[in-house]
């Protein structure tokens, strides 16, 4: 049976087109995915199908839900949301009230009559249940749960009246790789046992593959790739598509190049009358840029936009290849950063967040810190920088104690500054939105005690190849990766001898994040720069470490050269955090 149906949906902004010529179709029991970067018309999709389109967005086009029409129009759909179509949005934390407990949260998703008493407790219980969570946590608030935790609540939220069309918008971007195979596993648990049909939006081509039955390519609010999972992983007939793939970091071996997809999407309007792919493909030609392809069928089941469809095996791609260049020993003259001992526990806890941890790491050297949400990494992070004291053990920065920041003097810890810098997760929320990037570069060059001209704000930009322009625009006005280039441009301010960079591309696109590690490795080998690279992703880890730390519960379990670590780890835990990487194949939920 044909859950969802839609044929040739547009979604306007007054007189601007942000998506068109949108077909799709999901059967009962099945996924889809809709696969693209941010900006390519993914969410807008999903949001025009269920009437929550933000004010001054106008959908038109037919859209069928469960046989009923509704078009995309807020009054039609609104009946079927939570009965019979469901979304489950990117950020939990943002879903779910902080000042309210999860319990009355849920109850919230019930028909206004069943929403107290204790039915209603049952059914909040059973779901809390369906989801792996104790039904205690319905006592709980927001703040009080994990990442995973809070994602799994709000996955029973959306689940409580029962729907047949479950909508998932990037449900797991943020999520350490264990806690995003758990969540993808009980989300296919859940639609296998419900025969629900399933729509996932991702960037991730790796994780659409592993999920999905079918997939959807998007780019500038059109379609520009579309069939089986199978047939889409075996032969990719887009050009983008392909960049996609290539821009996958590996985790068998550090490769020799990522693919970075340079420069960023365009908007539908700006490119018409041409392939839209055109301006970022490495085989466009005049043809491309003479009109816009259609979607055409190159095998049974399996389209293409692009006028090279069936033609593109012949044409050389440059995937990841890996092979030798990581060091096996470890060379540590003298390092820029000794972690001796380190453990933090914080006001009104018992267990420490970070226990008798000890690291190392050299000049010019890039040290990674891995491990699942709670294992302590970025607590271990703010200790270096100075955000957070130690409970016990000692700090060594370039032969300075800094186990506590606050007892150095002014001078001293402005000196030291200079030291050390760190790049944080959101570039966006580290940024002041107020403010134009050069007007945050010149503070910050004024604070290192550097000339703040706009020779030396243009000079930074160059390094994170940025325009110079950019200094005149604000951070709303970049993409997710510019303004993590600007997060870094700020960081190198006072060139550090060492960068702390805290899941710097954890919820980055994996084109964007290719260009973002692309950059680091440059900038370390250029600057002679260390790292300190804190992150969940042992894939991304292998293409900048030397050497790796693995944390589980405020602990080092495991630590040696990335590449031995890597290919051979000793700790079951490791072991899973690999087996955690997702892989182009269905195999890897069920292993």
């Amino acid at each position: 049976m044909t859950l969802l149906q839609v044929r040739d949906l547009a979604v306007k902004l007054r007189e601007r087109t942000l998506v068109s010529g949108i077909d799709l179709d999901l059967v009962s029991g099945e996924s889809l995915a809709l696969v693209g970067e941010s900006g390519s018309g993914k969410s807008i999709t999903a949001r025009a199908v269920l009437g929550i389109l933000p004010p001054g967005l106008q959908a038109s086009g037919k859209i069928t839900i469960d046989d009923v029409v509704v078009d995309g129009k807020p009054e039609l759909a609104s009946p079927l949301r939570g009965s019979v179509a469901a979304m489950l949005m990117q950020d939990p934390f943002t879903m779910l009230n902080p000042l309210r407990r999860i319990g009355p949260q849920l109850a919230d998703s019930l028909p206004r009559g069943a929403r107290k008493g204790e039915a209603s407790r049952r059914d909040i219980a059973a779901r809390l249940k369906e989801v792996g969570l104790d039904p205690a946590v319905a006592r709980k608030f927001p703040f009080q749960l994990s990442g995973g935790m809070r994602q799994r609540a709000a996955l029973a939220a959306s689940l409580m009246r029962n729907p047949k069309l479950f909508i998932a918008d990037e449900p797991t971007t943020a999520l350490d790789v264990t806690t995003q195979r758990e969540v993808l596993r009980l989300i296919g648990r859940l639609k296998q046992e419900r025969g629900m049909g399933f729509l996932l939006i991702t960037h991730d081509l790796r994780v659409a593959f592993s999920v999905c039955d079918a997939v959807v390519v998007f780019y500038a609010g059109r379609i520009v790739e579309a069939g089986s999972a199978e047939k889409i992983r075996a032969s990719s007939e887009h050009p983008y598509t392909q960049a996609l793939l290539a821009a996958e970091p590996p985790v068998t071996g550090r490769a020799h190049v990522l693919h970075a997809l340079e420069g960023s999407v365009p908007r539908h309007d700006d490119v018409l009358n041409e392939c839209a792919f055109a301006g970022r493909c490495r085989w466009a030609s005049d043809a491309c840029r003479s009109g816009s392809p259609e979607l055409r069928e190159i095998r049974p089941g399996h389209l293409s936009a692009c006028l090279l469809a069936g033609d593109l095996s012949s044409r050389h791609f440059d995937f990841p290849q890996t092979g030798p260049g990581e060091a096996i020993e470890r060379s540590v003259s003298e390092p820029i950063l000794r972690i001796e001992e380190l453990s933090k526990t914080y006001h009104g806890t018992s267990a420490p967040s970070v226990s008798a941890v000890s690291l190392e790491v050299g000049q010019g050297e890039a040290v990674g810190v891995v491990g699942s949400s709670g294992s302590g990494k970025t607590t271990l992070a703010r200790c270096v920088v100075g955000l957070e004291t130690p409970s016990k053990g000692k700090i060594t920065l370039a032969d300075s104690d800094v186990t506590s920041w606050m007892r150095l003097d002014r001078a001293r810890r402005r000196e030291l500054r200079r030291v050390v810098q760190m790049v944080f997760q959101d570039p966006y929320s580290s940024l002041n939105p107020a403010r134009t990037i050069g007007a945050t570069l010149r503070e910050v060059l004024g604070a290192m005690g550097q000339p703040s001209d706009a020779k030396h704000v243009n000079e930074l930009l160059e390094l994170v190849q940025l325009p110079t322009s950019y200094a005149a625009r604000r951070p709303v006005t970049l993409s997710g990766g510019e303004r993590q280039r600007v997060a870094i441009a700020r960081a190198l301010a006072g060139r550090p001898a060492l960068l702390v960079c805290d899941e710097p591309v954890s919820a980055l696109d994996v084109s964007v994040q290719a260009q973002i590690l692309g950059l680091l490795n440059r900038l370390r080998e250029e600057l002679d720069m260390s790292l300190l690279f804190i992150a969940h992703d042992l894939a991304v880890v292998r293409q900048v470490c030397d050497y790796v730390y693995v944390m589980r519960s405020g602990e080092v379990v495991e630590s040696g050269p990335t590449a031995a670590i890597l290919t051979a780890p000793h700790h079951d835990y490791t072991k899973a955090l690999i087996a955690s990487v997702p892989r182009d194949d269905r195999s890897w939920l069920d292993s």
